[in-house]
């Protein structure tokens, strides 16, 4: 699997778990505020899978989960097989998913192969294209949801607010959609890393304020609901 990136400690990524963090090269998605551009694109060194797992062995004391992240972590043929490698040194696995491959992330629930999803839904579905910077496989989108929401595995949904393509009409759709899912969060758009859009640079994220009253108007679809990055 191609790796392009690795965070040996991180206390954020998985929910209350001391984890290591990989980011897997390439994703088919060309999201313009995706802070991962170089990730994306694959403009980065490639890490060696021995060092990953070299490192995990040797932390296994220390270290609780792995989480893998991207880019697109599912487009990745491989990801069941390191997944199995991973779970034979008794680590729990989270995936960052965009939701266009439905099938590998089903058999990754199925052969317990991942104990927490994290899913980004990156707008109500007239606007994913915009969003995405691609033409967008709505329909797979739509099935790994029910999938996740179906399963008996951990996860979340989540989503960038940005103001120059999301208002809270949109963010309230996309509740409508997702409702009763168990976790949703709103993510503060950040200005201030590069992205793939160097334009979104200029743009003027919402505030606190403008967040938190859009999280009191959605909490009643989910049973967590909350913002991040405020």
């Amino acid at each position: 699997m191609k790796i392009g990136g690795f965070q040996k400690t991180s206390l954020l990524d998985y929910p209350k778990k001391i984890s290591t963090i990989i980011w897997t090269v390439g994703c088919n998605f060309r999201c313009p505020f995706c802070y991962n551009k170089d990730i994306v694109q694959g403009n980065v060194e490639l890490v060696p899978e021995e060092e990953i797992f070299d490192y995990l062995k040797k932390r296994k004391e220390m270290i609780e989960a792995l989480v893998i992240t991207g880019g697109e972590p599912l487009m990745h043929k491989d990801i069941t097989d390191f997944c199995k490698k991973v779970k034979q040194l008794g680590y729990l696995i989270k995936i960052d998913t965009n939701g266009t491959f439905p099938d590998r992330l089903k058999q990754l629930i199925d052969e317990k192969l991942v104990d927490y999803i994290a899913m980004d839904v990156k707008a109500p579905q007239a606007k994913y294209d915009t969003l995405t910077g691609v033409k967008t496989p709505i329909k797979k989108i739509k099935r790994s949801i029910n999938i996740i929401k179906k399963s008996n595995v951990d996860y979340e949904f989540r989503t960038t607010f940005i103001s120059k393509y999301l208002n809270e009409k949109d963010i309230i759709e996309v509740a409508k959609w997702l409702e009763g899912a168990n976790s949703y969060f709103i993510q503060q758009f950040k200005n201030n890393v590069p992205m793939i859009s160097k334009e979104l640079e200029f743009v003027k994220p919402y505030n606190k304020e403008e967040i938190i009253n859009l999280i009191g108007k959605i909490k009643p679809y989910f049973q967590k609901c909350s913002a991040r990055g405020v």
